[in-house]
């Protein structure tokens, strides 16, 4: 009884384990599966800005510039399809070698299992069994063979339950082997459509490129132009934040030194900056629509080679009327006015600065306190293009880093 109860408790977990691991997705398989509805979802975003902005007369820069971050993501749409096409592909040879293996076994069960089933039936009498042991020659053979016929019934039951436990696993597997070539055929499909997108794309990027070309260096001012307003920015920020550097260290009594780059801290702002540190990775985007048109660090201009983009944080396009968002519990330190641009906002988190560039709309003061998440004003809307563009940046101390290392998912 013990052992036909083990023996039941193992086909259930056989068979549990068998199904879950049939129609659950690797995890390899469900992180690509995520990756791909991000992109899909950040062209969606894409579409959606470039619609709202139809209207507008854009200069060509922008127009390239919307093309080549398009044609980008939509590359790496196929990219990650593929791969996810190419996993199932495997798992798919996998499933089958795993049916092939499962019919074999289940064949030589049947066969062994029918012989038993014969050889059974032509003892089963119970004249038969009564004559095999009353031939025994003592009481201790007779035991043994009572022992036998009820371990071989026990035997054949397991056998019986054995090849339903097999059946069970083949139509199982058989299932998930229909799904996965179900969903191969989807993602073959989706990507023969995105493929059409991007020759579109291409050969509009290929018409937009060749009118730059006829005119490079109008465009290589314009793109130096739009370098140096947000370097002399980038400058502002760093200079008013060695103030407050220089200012902190003063208020605390440490020796300060114009080499001095670290900020004196009360211990709420260490706790606060702790904090901070803590969410990397988590924090909430400063705009709850929006896709990174520009990226950290330096980098070549996508439009013209030759010049190096220098950038000290992202530059997020959003729609029309977006509301700027502390990415954190902190103090607003400083609102910077711009004479050729527009204002920017600075959030101090202990020694962590977090700006906010090219604002609209103002909604806070120097001074107030803000919590993560709470609207600190507009983005500008220029009125020219109809591009609506924040730039975002995070300070450790007076040093930059990489927006995207702080932000969820960036």
């Amino acid at each position: 009884m013990q052992r036909k109860l083990t023996y039941k408790i193992a086909f259930l977990i056989a068979l549990f384990f068998c199904t879950s691991l049939s129609f659950s997705q690797s995890k390899k398989q469900q992180e690509l599966e995520e990756r791909r509805q991000e992109l899909r979802r950040e062209i969606q975003q894409i579409n959606s800005l470039l619609t709202k902005n139809k209207s507008q007369q854009k200069s060509q820069l922008t127009l390239i510039e919307d093309l080549n971050y398009k044609v980008s993501v939509r590359r790496n749409l196929i990219k990650v399809t593929n791969q996810q096409a190419n996993l199932l592909t495997r798992e798919i040879n996998d499933n089958q070698n795993k049916i092939s293996e499962l019919r074999e076994e289940l064949a030589t069960l049947k066969d062994n299992y029918s012989k038993m089933i014969v050889t059974s039936y032509k003892s089963k009498s119970e004249q038969s069994r009564v004559m095999f042991l009353l031939s025994s020659s003592n009481f201790q053979q007779a035991y043994k063979r009572i022992k036998y016929i009820n371990q071989y019934a026990e035997y054949q039951k397991e056998q019986g339950e054995s090849i339903k436990a097999k059946t069970a696993e083949l139509q199982v597997i058989n299932t998930a082997l229909l799904k996965q070539k179900a969903d191969k055929q989807q993602l073959i499909s989706e990507n023969k459509v995105a493929q059409v997108e991007l020759e579109k794309e291409l050969k509009q990027h290929e018409t937009l490129m060749a009118a730059i070309n006829k005119d490079v260096s109008k465009y290589a001012t314009q793109i130096k132009s739009r370098q140096a307003e947000a370097s002399r920015i980038d400058r502002e920020i760093e200079r008013i934040i060695k103030e407050a550097i220089a200012s902190s260290n003063a208020k605390s009594g440490t020796k300060s030194t114009s080499k001095s780059t670290a900020y004196a801290m009360t211990p709420e702002d260490k706790v606060l900056a702790n904090s901070f540190v803590t969410s990397k990775g988590k924090l909430p985007w400063p705009v709850e629509k929006g896709i990174v048109k520009l990226r950290y660090g330096r980098q070549p201009s996508p439009i013209v080679k030759t010049i190096m983009i220098q950038s000290n944080g992202v530059r997020i396009a959003t729609e029309k009327n977006a509301k700027v968002r502390a990415v954190f519990n902190g103090e607003v330190y400083r609102i910077i006015g711009s004479k050729n641009g527009n204002p920017s906002i600075l959030i101090r988190h202990g020694n962590y600065f977090t700006a906010y560039s090219n604002l609209g709309k103002i909604y806070v003061k120097k001074g107030d306190k803000v919590t993560t998440k709470q609207e600190i004003g507009e983005v500008f809307t220029n009125p020219s293009n109809g591009q609506t563009m924040l730039s975002f940046s995070v300070f450790n101390n007076s040093k930059t880093e990489n927006p995207a290392s702080w932000i969820f998912k960036m």
